[in-house]
């Protein structure tokens, strides 16, 4: 991979910087006024940080923190424990494999990033210094001995040692406590109420996440999903279908429906470009389609075949069934092209659909879609008789409409999962992946180059299909307006792909992840307005510069991006990278 200059140039202001003050204080006195800093920052969150509670999250309250003071305590504690982990502290050597001084100066600086934001967003919200209180400037104060402390300790970077084998029981303990972890940190994220705390908590979570990848901790956790991969399956699908009894509220349980509905659709186009390498750029179609064939069949009586009515299961099949025939129609006659001019084919079909939709409205065409009106009051889905469009008890509890869409559309990814993955280690998957290398080396091997695509291109359609059936009766009318190539929210065929990269290309947790993240994103950052592409943006280029391999990468990407920070392991092959993706 080629460096800019630019980039270059900043990367070696930043290395002489943090060269100057590497091991300028004995590693002993740097721990502890990491200690002492973090001590400090924790305690700072519990004084009032203004004077008035116009800023979200009442930080006026002297005693309790609020809002995003809490973030600088999780903050300010995760320092703390890393701190007493490089000290040598019994049972905290495993949070650091690798070494504790880059995880340290990753945490120091999350808890300064949060921490300053705060008193930055207080400033210029509210209108000036004036607004802080001495509580505000003090936590300002507070964080600094961490940060300094942290940059001049001195290196301590080492090869992980070799994991000590543990009990089977301990193992599937940890499991648990990962999933709790996820669910935990993800509820959170959703369930934040403005802004301002939305990007606290991203500041937070991505300068931890970088910690500890850093420190070898997730490169260590890894390895034991992949060894107990059966545990940590169950184990994420179980934090999975608690999260709807975690929620209160019908719009928390929406957005986690959307984000399963995109997530299933990023898989499917994973298949197409993560897996075969196919630049498809019209894919969010097929959602489309699906979605449309479940509407017309559905009993609308805005429907021209509302009579025809079928079962939901019938319908699901039926849209993927569409969709695959669309796939193959399309695939066939362009599926001989490559790179940038698929690309623009594919384009083109995601406009077409979009614009066929609009016109067949009876006045430009026949009276299919009902145009730009589309087809509403869609009813609800009944499975064996359960209504999902109805409230049910569990207990005490309350599942509503969203969680009963939420529990279906979690069967139906666990349906794209397994297809995923059983067809990427398949014969097929295999083929997807030579072409994906060298599509003219492959078909000298004997690979049918055409074909394999078309199968690629057709499976990937057909899943898209499927969850754009769940798509139709979750929001109760089908319209052309979503099924385009870019839009400031998902779904679209940009958010899709971005997705895709984002998480990690060839994995099948990166476009979970990616399709979560880029979800949320636009949700939480409503309040940007007119700027919020412009921060979305911005944070595209930062994920992709700093991690251009995707946030969940397989080793082989790594190798691409990061060769000279990981051993040379030429004897892998494809199998095992698309094994270490994790569920």
């Amino acid at each position: 991979m080629t460096t800019s200059p630019t980039a270059l140039a900043l990367r070696r202001a930043a290395g002489r910087t943090l060269a100057r003050l590497e091991g300028t204080l004995p590693a002993p006195a740097a721990r502890a006024l990491i200690a002492t800093g973090a001590v400090l920052t924790t305690a700072s969150a519990f004084l009032s940080w203004t004077w008035t509670d116009r800023f979200p999250g009442d930080l006026t309250v002297t005693g309790y923190p609020g809002g995003l003071q809490w973030l600088t305590v999780t903050s300010g504690l995760l320092l703390l424990l890393q701190t007493l982990a490089a000290t040598g502290l019994r049972g905290l050597g495993g949070l650091a494999p690798t070494g504790h001084t880059a995880a340290l100066r990753f945490l120091a600086l999350g808890a300064f990033a949060t921490t300053w934001f705060t008193l930055g967003a207080i400033t210029i919200e509210l209108g000036g210094l004036a607004n802080l209180t001495t509580g505000g400037v003090l936590a300002s104060l507070a964080v600094l001995p961490a940060l300094y402390g942290a940059l001049a300790l001195p290196g301590d970077r080492r090869p992980a040692p070799a994991p000590a084998p543990r009990p089977a029981w301990l193992e599937h303990l940890q499991i648990v406590a990962i999933a709790a972890a996820g669910l935990l940190v993800f509820t959170y994220g959703i369930d934040t109420e403005y802004g301002e705390l939305f990007e606290g908590f991203l500041i937070t979570l991505g300068c931890t996440a970088a910690a500890h990848h850093t420190s070898g901790l997730l490169e260590r956790l890894t390895s034991l999903l992949q060894r107990r991969r059966g545990a940590a399956t169950a184990a994420a699908f179980t934090a999975a279908a608690l999260f709807p009894l975690t929620q209160n509220n019908d719009h928390d349980a929406n957005v986690g429906v959307n984000i399963l509905i995109f997530a299933t659709v990023a898989l499917g186009l994973n298949i197409v470009v993560g897996l075969t390498g196919l630049l498809d750029l019209g894919y969010v179609a097929f959602l489309g389609v699906g979605a449309y064939t479940a509407a017309l069949v559905s009993g609308s009586p805005y429907s021209p075949f509302h009579h025809a009515q079928v079962p939901f299961w019938a319908a699901a099949l039926l849209g993927a069934a569409v969709s695959l025939v669309f796939g193959v129609l399309i695939g066939a006659p362009t599926l001989r092209l490559r790179g940038d001019y698929l690309a623009i084919v594919t384009i083109g079909f995601g406009e077409i659909f979009h614009i066929a939709v609009q016109n067949l409205d009876g006045t430009s065409g026949p009276k299919i879609t009902n145009g730009p009106n589309g087809i509403p009051q869609i009813p609800d889905i009944s499975v064996f008789g359960l209504d999902l469009g109805n409230p049910h008890q569990l207990g005490s509890i309350t599942i509503g409409r969203f969680a009963n869409y939420f529990y279906l559309m979690l069967i139906v990814t666990l349906i794209v999962i397994a297809v995923f993955s059983r067809a990427g280690n398949s014969r097929i998957g295999r083929a997807w992946i030579a072409i994906r290398e060298d599509e003219t080396a492959a078909e000298a091997m004997g690979i049918n180059g055409f074909r394999t695509k078309l199968v690629a291109f057709a499976l990937g359609a057909s899943l898209a299909g499927l969850a754009g059936t769940v798509s139709a009766h979750v929001t109760y009318n089908v319209v052309p307006d979503p099924y385009v190539f870019a839009g400031s929210t998902p779904p679209n065929s940009a958010f899709l792909l971005a997705a895709v990269v984002l998480g990690g290309m060839g994995t099948v947790s990166g476009p979970l992840l990616g399709a979560a993240l880029l979800y949320l994103i636009p949700e939480k950052l409503s309040f940007l307005q007119n700027y919020q592409l412009l921060a979305f943006g911005v944070a595209l280029i930062l994920l992709m510069r700093f991690r251009p391999e995707g946030i969940i990468a397989n080793r082989r990407r790594k190798l691409e991006f990061h060769a000279a920070d990981l051993p040379a392991q030429a004897g892998s092959t494809e199998d095992a990278d698309l094994s270490k993706a994790g569920a």
